[in-house]
């Protein structure tokens, strides 16, 4: 079962308050999204740790109800 655009956004925001989540369906078929994802918790963190902060966000859906997804991750100017 695919997940909608919206929880994908709720679980990110709520895993990392403050950040700024924009959600794009890669091929309409609500299974292969990107993930643009701008938070000041990135802030001094490599790339591999700020997409283990937005899976940790996730809970463990990777690979279940989220099948594919393309991270973009930006700290955000503080």
């Amino acid at each position: 079962m695919a997940m909608e655009p919206a929880e994908i956004v709720r679980l990110i925001k709520d895993g990392l308050p403050g950040a700024e989540v924009r959600i794009e369906d890669l091929r309409g078929d609500g299974d292969h999204y990107a993930a643009y994802v701008t938070s000041s918790a990135f802030t001094g963190k490599s790339r591999v740790q700020q997409h283990q902060m937005v899976y940790q966000a996730l809970g463990g859906r990777m690979g279940n109800e989220l099948h594919a997804l393309m991270l973009h991750t930006t700290a955000a100017e503080v």
